[in-house]
């Protein structure tokens, strides 16, 4: 029992100590007024995206940086994606819309989408957006000015959560919660090693003439995580790369149901853990059943530090992440269950091989 608690312990002030150093370095694009000009690719992959589509583009119109190009690629949509993207494009002549070619081989639709949205594309960066992501005034020229700033190869940004249902808030604040907890953020840019690497599919900027020359989507055709895969491989290619926190300049309504978000996150879920079920499970154990287990010895001392180190840290990551810090404590519980939930799913489609998404086997 005492080797059990020490364990625990343990992993919990490691958390905390990682999560105090994202607090404190404070890892955001900054804004600048410096203006750039040069030919950015607003790249967009869209599969039956019509309740998003098009308040991307009106968001896209209406910010602030001018010399922008706008590709959007209908990949075999059953909605009237390609419609309305039509008609948005016979009205501005900075955006077109292209079908997608059929799936073939390894490919992945996503991965291929943007595979082929690159072939199109003329800019001296290639930037690709989710589609159900809204973007604001000085996200793309903050974002040009970091690539020179720091020489990268890739810029990738978390977005800002927009969540309005109860289920939305008892599940996507996860995302954040595990990211700033595990991983500090900073080290993506500044450590060598490809193993210290994260990204989101959600706003990917890429250098153009490098990934002109290494097609980093064609690299990771068949990855279902592919934005984390991609950031290991330019690290591995001993490019400069970065992922920061999005300060607000872009925000994203990932899901809108409690089964949406379920599905989505429990799609990415063990792939965090390269499909390694047994790290999976020794990380619930640690985070979820030692808790537990030091609730269980009704020592008071022992329960009040360890709920001080579990929840200031939800505090913490709740500021960074513009979330209500209050709503998230109080939420911990429920949200964490859900954690188990997702794990439990993400599991059991692994292994009987029904992982779907956008309704292709993945």
């Amino acid at each position: 029992m005492i080797t059990v608690i020490y364990v625990t312990f343990v992993f919990i002030i490691l958390r905390f100590v990682v999560t105090v150093f994202n607090f404190v370095s404070d890892p955001k694009l900054r804004r600048v007024n410096k203006p750039y000009t040069d030919l950015v690719s607003i790249l967009i992959p869209a599969r039956n995206e019509e309740k998003n589509i098009l308040n991307l583009l009106d968001s896209i119109l209406s910010q602030d940086y001018p010399n922008y190009e706008v590709i959007v690629l209908d990949d075999d949509s059953s909605d009237s994606t390609y419609e309305l993207c039509a008609g948005f494009a016979s009205k501005h002549h900075a955006f077109r819309i292209i079908r997608g070619k059929e799936l073939t081989g390894q490919w992945l639709g996503k991965n291929y989408a943007c595979h082929q949205l690159a072939q199109q594309a003329k800019g001296d960066f290639f930037l690709f957006l989710d589609a159900d992501v809204q973007v604001r005034n000085s996200l793309i020229n903050s974002a040009v000015h970091r690539m020179y700033f720091r020489n990268l190869g890739l810029l990738s940004l978390f977005a800002n959560q927009q969540m309005e249902t109860f289920a939305e808030k008892v599940t996507v604040p996860l995302m954040h919660y595990i990211l700033l907890n595990l991983l500090p953020l900073r080290l993506i840019y500044l450590s060598r090693n490809s193993v210290v690497a994260a990204a989101s599919g959600q706003f990917m900027l890429f250098n153009a003439d490098i990934y002109r020359q290494k097609q980093w989507h064609s690299l990771t055709k068949d990855k279902i995580v592919e934005d984390a895969e991609i950031m290991r491989q330019v690290k591995s290619a001993r490019f400069n790369s970065e992922s920061l926190l999005a300060n607000g300049m872009i925000s994203c309504r990932m899901y809108k149901s409690y089964s949406g978000a379920v599905n989505g996150f429990g799609k990415n879920a063990l792939a965090a853990f390269n499909f390694n079920i047994f790290s999976f499970l020794i990380f619930l154990l640690l985070l979820i059943g030692g808790p537990m287990i030091v609730i269980t010895t009704l020592n008071l001392n022992l329960i009040t530090m360890m709920l001080g180190l579990i929840l200031l840290p939800r505090v913490m990551i709740s500021l960074l992440a513009g979330q209500s810090a209050a709503r998230n404590v109080l939420l911990h519980p429920i949200q964490i269950f859900n954690l188990l939930i997702i794990a439990f799913l993400a599991i059991q489609r692994y292994l009987t091989k029904t992982t779907t998404w956008k309704g292709r086997n993945i």
